[in-house]
């Protein structure tokens, strides 16, 4: 009789000791290790999708191409070459808070040519958002030196996803890593004029 009393208990000491021995197993494994979160892209890195951008989606008519373009970090400079000359761009004197996209069409009475679609960027007050050279590299004084515009072909600029947005992004953190004034959104606190890169 006594053996019978324990023989259920003992199957259900067993059944327990099933049913616990994954518990115990999970506290004893070791913790997982997290992830680390993915740095930040540096200044190089930065330039390298800027400079690829100008060139992968450079329009090709001949007068607006961007040919190449290097960039100074000692001076915060980036330097874009075009058929006609070059402008040195002074990064550290832009203003990142207005951002302007827009559309342009350089056709003239002469010739047709492919849609432009454009970045500008003013300096802020004091400072020379560029200065730009024709080929004998004379100061262009028929260009202003106030603002900044980098152009892309719109048809090209269409097949990059979100390209407006990605570009922006990054040329805004490359102008505070080269000593520029961050791009704060003063007007966060109205919807109505939240977003201040406006699109075409």
């Amino acid at each position: 009789m006594m053996l019978r009393a324990r023989w259920p208990f003992a199957i259900f000491s067993a059944v327990l000791l099933v049913a616990t021995l994954p518990a115990c197993v999970a506290q004893n494994a070791p913790p997982r290790k997290k992830t680390p979160p993915k740095p930040p892209p540096t200044q190089q890195e930065l330039f390298q999708y800027v400079r690829s951008a100008l060139i992968l989606l450079s329009p090709d008519d001949g007068i607006n191409d961007n040919v190449e373009v290097t960039f100074n970090p000692a001076t915060s400079m980036i330097t874009v070459t075009q058929p006609a000359g070059h402008c040195d761009e002074f990064l550290n004197a832009l203003d990142a808070q207005n951002a302007v996209w827009d559309q342009f069409d350089p056709s003239d009475a002469r010739e047709t040519r492919e849609k432009l679609v454009r970045l500008t960027l003013v300096s802020v007050a004091g400072k020379p958002a560029r200065i730009c050279y024709d080929k004998a590299n004379e100061v262009d004084t028929s260009v202003p030196q106030n603002r900044v515009r980098l152009l892309f072909s719109f048809s090209k600029a269409e097949q990059w996803p979100l390209f407006q947005e990605k570009f922006s992004k990054a040329f805004k953190q490359l102008i505070a890593l080269s000593g520029g004034p961050p791009a704060n959104d003063i007007f966060s606190g109205d919807p109505k004029l939240k977003d201040k890169d406006k699109q075409p």
